[in-house]
């Protein structure tokens, strides 16, 4: 076995071995799991959340048994994708195994590790943004036509997968456009791959365009309620978090793009990360939103370092290039992943609080960083209300279940032994209620700080009502939340679901 193929196999068992360590068991999955999941139920071209492939995933995992081993593997296949194509992209640009060693070391010990614990499209989107940038770099390399239509297909699933890969063809255009590599633009295979990544996203779009372009609103929500809050500081200095300990290659990856004559030929990315992020700082993104751009950079700046020092005496650097990562990464074993039980991290807050990691977004801080609270008491939730549905006396199939948000559904819809069927006016919930059925009872699920509005509000319209149990466990965010029976209604529910779904905007954003 060649010594660049051992590295890479060790690498790859390494991330998988690190995600299974970095969560621990008694976390469940988190609420947005639920609603990819729950997609898989639920096929089409689109989503008001995101577009349609983290629904043929989770069509997969349905298959595969639909357990969380299933659920935690594919991100973490491809956070160990991500790093095949880092070390693809070094093998490209002709590197040794040192500069191998140190790129996929930065990649494995990074923001990765968290990002790759969760059942989010954010995993997928990370390796299309750097398995574009490799395709790239191999038609600036070597003019081959392939190159393009792979980067096509590959655009295409990262379309497919999160519209954000937008922000990164943006950036690219002009990047080509100002570099000699401008004269892409007079290949005729350029346009036939345009045509290919047209062809294969056009579902989508004709989806969006039938449904009203909820991306738009979508957009427009998350523009007015979070977006609205980031500011260029915070945007900026959130960077330095995410490769921390690699950022010396990163900008040295940066630096060479722009002045090392052998990279000249794939100058377009020294100018693409500046667009990338300037256009982020101009639509007030997200942070994280950027983190794709960063893999391949790593790649060109470990080549270069390696190319650099490989015949100088400073050569006992690259060593500590390679184990830098690591020793950043040990301290954050201890604080930065949910790999600790709620019990330990609420008896040793003070270290948490220390960081602000307990600070939730209601401004205080709590027992435990509130995206572990939300991997907690969803299976306590879906079990009260399976014995809510077995407490109905009369007509229990023509019970309709409401959640006031899609974690709650998606987590009774998953870990329901009754196989209920559970909904909410969140999210893409909103789409999916079965309202070719007659419904005269109702089970409602109800955040804890609501139950006086509820009873007031709906009780009116049932001839019995009664609150069977709530959420009690101490450091779940959903705790206090009540399940509401209501039976035998004086009105029709269908017309009453009807109504409320012609108002409001109940959007929920990343």
């Amino acid at each position: 076995m060649k010594k660049a193929t051992l590295v890479i196999s060790l690498f790859i068992i390494l991330k998988f071995v690190l995600q299974v360590l970095l969560l621990n068991s008694e976390y469940e999955l988190h609420r947005d799991e639920f609603l990819h999941l729950d997609q898989a139920n639920h096929l089409a071209w689109g989503y008001s959340s995101v577009p349609p492939l983290t629904s043929w995933i989770s069509v997969l995992i349905k298959a595969l048994g639909n357990g969380i081993f299933w659920v935690k593997f594919f991100p973490a296949l491809f956070g160990a994708l991500t790093i095949v194509v880092v070390y693809k992209t070094v093998n490209l640009l002709n590197g040794n195994i040192t500069a191998i060693i140190i790129a996929c070391s930065g990649i494995l010990f990074s923001i990765l590790l968290r990002i790759n614990t969760l059942y989010q499209p954010n995993s997928f989107e990370i390796l299309c943004w750097t398995a574009l940038c490799y395709t790239l770099t191999g038609y600036f390399k070597t003019s081959k036509p392939k190159y393009l239509y792979f980067s096509a297909i590959i655009f295409a699933l990262g379309f497919l997968n999160k519209y954000n890969i937008l922000f990164l063809l943006m950036a690219l255009l002009p990047a080509v456009l100002i570099t000699r590599q401008r004269t892409l633009f007079l290949k005729k295979e350029l346009y036939f791959a345009i045509g290919l990544a047209i062809l294969l996203i056009s579902p989508n779009i004709y989806w969006q365009y039938t449904h009203n372009f909820p991306v738009i609103m979508h957009m427009q929500v998350l523009g007015k309620t979070q977006l609205v809050n980031v500011s260029i500081g915070s945007f900026l200095s959130e960077q330095l978090l995410y490769f921390t300990a690699s950022l010396p290659i990163l900008i040295c990856g940066i630096i060479a793009l722009g002045f090392y004559r052998p990279f000249r030929l794939y100058r377009p990315f020294c100018y693409t990360f500046f667009f990338v992020i300037a256009l982020y700082i101009l639509f007030k993104g997200k942070a994280y939103y950027a983190i794709g751009i960063y893999p391949i950079y790593l790649a060109f700046g470990a080549t270069f370092i390696t190319n650099k020092l490989k015949a100088t005496k400073a050569k006992p650097a690259l060593f500590i290039l390679i184990i830098l990562p690591l020793l950043f990464f040990i301290p954050l074993y201890f604080f930065a992943f949910p790999n600790f039980s709620p019990e330990y991290i609420s008896a040793h807050k003070e270290v948490y609080k220390d960081l602000g990691a307990l600070r939730w977004e209601d401004g205080k801080d709590h027992e435990i960083p509130m995206d572990y609270a939300d991997m907690l008491g969803w299976q306590e939730l879906a079990r009260k209300t399976d014995s809510a549905y077995l407490s109905i006396s009369h007509n229990k199939n023509a019970t309709l279940i409401i959640c006031d948000n899609y974690g709650q559904a998606g987590a009774i819809n998953y870990y329901s032994k009754q196989n209920l069927m559970a909904y909410s006016f969140r999210a893409d919930y909103r789409d999916w209620f079965d309202l070719d059925k007659k419904y005269t009872n109702l089970i409602r699920i109800k955040n804890g700080w609501e139950i006086e509005d509820e009873w007031k509000q709906t009780s009116p319209y049932f001839e019995t009502v009664v609150i069977t149990d709530s959420i009690t466990n101490p450091y779940s965010r959903e705790r206090g939340t009540a399940i509401f029976v209501f039976e035998n209604a004086n009105i029709s529910i269908n017309n009453a679901i009807k109504e409320e779904l012609k108002h409001g905007n109940y959007f929920e954003s990343d």
